[in-house]
């Protein structure tokens, strides 16, 4: 039987530490979740690695690094609502939760949701739901939002999330053109959107995200 709480710590000290992420929060949040519980019992060997995972078919996790380093770059705060686009099963909505006072998935899988939901209420996030839609048009019946944070590449970023940003509100995501990606925070203000890129990264394109039409930066 594997030792996930071991393999965590490994995680946390190999992976995230030395990536300059600093936030307690998000560091007791990923020391502490069983990453393991969000994914195939399948893949559950390589749920602590420094790698991508294949949550379901053509659905992948993120590295560990990758995620740690774009949630830490939002800067979630304790007070604030955020929107999880493309949950898949659960376990960047976990992590935020831990870190949010409200946080909202929306995936188009009903069988993820439903995978998403089991898992996040077995972890004890009661402050997370997970409702079907279609990821493109967001969830802009419960927003606005406070960030928005997607697991995952795109190549365009639709406006629709644009919109259901607060004044201030962060938007988390990797654009990905070819082999080149970005991991960028936008931020708005007012009816203006900045952005910001943080650091390189290649995770695979959420299905359905390959050619959407969106904002150019």
């Amino acid at each position: 039987m594997p030792d996930f709480s071991r393999e965590r710590d490994a995680m946390v000290d190999s992976q995230i530490h030395t990536a300059d992420v600093t936030d307690r929060r998000l560091l007791k949040a990923l020391r502490t979740l069983p990453r393991h519980a969000f994914i195939p019992k399948s893949k559950a060997a390589i749920a602590y690695a420094d790698c991508e995972v294949e949550a379901a078919p053509g659905r992948w996790m993120m590295r560990p690094r990758d995620l740690g380093l774009l949630i830490h770059a939002a800067q979630v705060q304790p007070d604030e609502l955020v929107l999880n686009i493309a949950s898949g099963r659960g376990y960047a909505a976990a992590v935020l939760s831990r870190m949010a006072e409200t946080v909202v998935g929306v995936e188009a899988d009903e069988s993820l949701v439903r995978k998403s939901s089991d898992a996040l209420a077995d972890a004890g996030c009661d402050n997370t739901a997970i409702i079907g839609g279609d990821p493109v048009k967001g969830a802009p019946g419960q927003g606005p939002y406070d960030v928005i944070f997607v697991e995952g590449a795109v190549e365009d970023v639709p406006r629709a999330w644009f919109d259901q940003l607060k004044d201030g509100g962060r938007l988390a995501v990797v654009v990905r053109k070819g082999m080149s990606g970005k991991a960028t925070i936008f931020t708005r203000s007012g009816d203006s959107i900045g952005h910001r890129i943080v650091f390189d990264s290649t995770p695979r394109l959420i299905p359905g995200f390959e050619k959407e039409a969106g904002f150019v930066f």
